[in-house]
């Protein structure tokens, strides 16, 4: 067993509806490169992996833990350390082994004796696929060693809750033993196929992929051999729980993965997934209660800029009262109606009306709002007029550090992030941890620092500022609410300071001055060409601040680097 010893797996408890499982993947090089051992599963009824195509693997038998003493390559320990277990993880191993071997036949055993006979094997096959015997009987019987030599440990996941099967699966992968041929079961394995991990993937191949399957193929794709493969999964630094939860999609309820955007929302408002009705997509006008005193309503102005839409939200005391709207959105009579109609079935008026900052994306709506509902608006006149919404006209302008008490126990804290825009303020929803961050922290792409309203070094300060704050969630702009907003905070922070790094690279690189456009695809070079035109605003915005830094010198278009 390759194991990495740089791995801290975070401890793990199998919830008590879900049985433990394990699965192997058997790897190969083809003609056409890296391939991978699939099983197509027996049709049944009621059973949501029917006729689906997966990699061998199954629960595990309380008698997999006699053969312990059978195992060569590992041992409970060392796996157990490497799986985040006190005990049993060796369990996982010898499952997947024995599984393997009902399923599609592949042994992968050290013979003491000399290699049994196939008129030997044939009736402790099925033995063991009956539940007749256990595998530390079949090694004592058969002089076998169970062969853990080369597998690495690669993925693990958890069926979604709320479902009324669940698997805790561990997932393994290893190079197929050479001289054997693999034969269904013809029980379980309906039929074998190799295959490269772009062919299981093609539409037209038709093959039912459960989602561990098919981001199982996908990670599989990167490789073009089994070498390749399995170094980089062994190269892991830990083996993250992926476990999807259920959502409703465009196309009825599906499963939503730790890595998409909707994943954190979906967890905080159906945690044990009894309701299984939260939406993974952000729907123009439709009211998303976020916890007891947020709200939000999406506008109907998806683009490249705006991602789904920008995102209004409504902060109330949990009875309702105090309505205030942070960031009314676009001049939008269909976004501005939604908001009113939202905003009806509270049991008090809106209070008042907040900004985070002017873009058009954010605060003409304010206008409309206002009128309609007598409301005061409250934010900053932006220092340059460039691209701001020229209608806004505050009562007041909010300052650093001001609690606007929105009831009892409601406050929202204004915090200045400059950097973005001049006027940009977050408010901190105090009694939940909650930063509403308008453009300040956007998920899934960074902002656009425009100058001479944005400011990079501003930006760096406010964002290194806001760690010092004790949050719990973001809710962005655009898109969905954002857990973890320490670890987002310093990615962001980083990212900024890798660009400046290439955008120092990019000066060194050049004898003298040269215009500003000639660095934009070597700085920009992972951004596809056309974002190029915003991206040359942030670019400007980086060599400004390294300019007052003294490390940049720029005449007109031309920059340099200053020795």
């Amino acid at each position: 067993m390759n194991t990495n010893p740089s791995m801290t797996p975070v401890p793990h408890v199998t919830p008590p509806d879900a049985r433990r499982a394990a699965s192997l993947l058997l790897l190969r090089d083809g003609e056409q490169g890296l391939e991978v051992l699939m099983l197509r599963r027996a049709e049944r009824d009621g059973d949501l992996r029917s006729g689906a195509a997966v990699f061998p693997g199954g629960v595990l038998d309380a008698r997999d833990r006699a053969a312990h003493a059978h195992v060569l390559g590992s041992d409970d320990a060392t796996l157990s350390a490497q799986l985040g277990l006190p005990e049993g993880g060796l369990d996982y191993a010898i499952a997947a082994l024995r599984e393997t071997y009902e399923e599609v036949g592949l042994l992968l055993v050290h013979a003491l004796g000399g290699w049994p006979t196939a008129a030997t094997l044939l009736p402790w096959r099925q033995r063991l696929q009956s539940g007749d015997a256990g595998i530390a009987q079949f090694c004592d019987a058969l002089g076998l060693q169970l062969d853990l030599r080369g597998w690495v440990y690669c993925s693990h996941w958890l069926t979604p809750p709320g479902l009324p099967k669940r698997f805790d699966t561990r997932f393994f992968a290893v190079r197929a033993p050479a001289g054997q041929e693999a034969e269904a079961d013809r029980g379980e394995a309906q039929e074998l196929m190799w295959l490269t991990p772009q062919q299981a993937l093609q539409p037209e191949r038709e093959l039912k992929l459960m989602p561990v399957t098919r981001r199982t193929l996908q990670d599989l794709a990167r490789h073009a051999d089994v070498d390749g493969a399995l170094r980089a999964m062994a190269a892991q630094p830990q083996v993250p729980l992926m476990m999807p939860r259920r959502a409703i999609g465009p196309k009825g309820s599906r499963p939503v993965l730790p890595d998409e955007y909707a994943y954190a929302e979906i967890a905080r408002l159906d945690p044990d997934g009894l309701l299984g009705t939260v939406s993974c997509q952000l729907l123009p006008g439709v009211p998303v209660r976020l916890s007891p005193r947020l709200l939000r309503v999406t506008a109907p102005n998806p683009g490249v800029m705006t991602g789904p839409g920008t995102n209004s939200y409504i902060v109330t005391e949990p009875d309702g009262s105090g309505a205030t709207v942070v960031d009314p959105g676009p001049d939008s009579e269909v976004h501005v109606q939604a908001l009113l109609q939202a905003l009806a079935g509270l049991p008090a008026p809106l209070q008042r009306i907040l900004v985070t900052h002017t873009h058009k994306d954010h605060s003409p709506a304010a206008l409309a709002l206002s009128r309609a509902t007598g409301a005061p608006v409250l934010g900053r006149v932006a220092a340059h007029s460039t691209w701001q919404d020229e209608t806004f006209a505050p009562a007041r302008e909010p300052q650093h550090g001001e609690r606007i008490v929105v009831g009892p126990t409601t406050t929202l804290r204004v915090i200045h992030t400059p950097g973005h825009a001049s006027n940009h303020l977050c408010y901190l929803l105090e009694e939940e941890q909650t930063l509403l961050t308008g453009d300040h922290v956007m998920q899934g792409s960074t902002v656009v620092i425009n100058p001479p309203d944005g400011d990079m070094a501003a930006y760096l300060r406010a964002l290194a500022a806001l760690q010092h704050e004790d949050l719990q969630w973001l809710a962005p702009g655009h898109g969905f609410l954002v857990a973890r907003p320490q670890a987002v905070l310093a990615g962001l922070i980083a990212h900024r300071l890798r660009r400046e790094a290439k955008v120092v690279a990019a000066l060194q690189s050049h004898a003298g001055p040269v215009p500003l456009d000639t660095l934009l695809p070597q700085v920009y070079d992972d951004v596809p060409a056309g974002l190029h035109p915003p991206a040359r605003r942030s670019l400007l915005a980086h060599l400004l601040k390294l300019q007052h830094d003294g490390r940049a010198v720029g005449q007109g278009d031309l920059w340099g680097w200053v020795d």
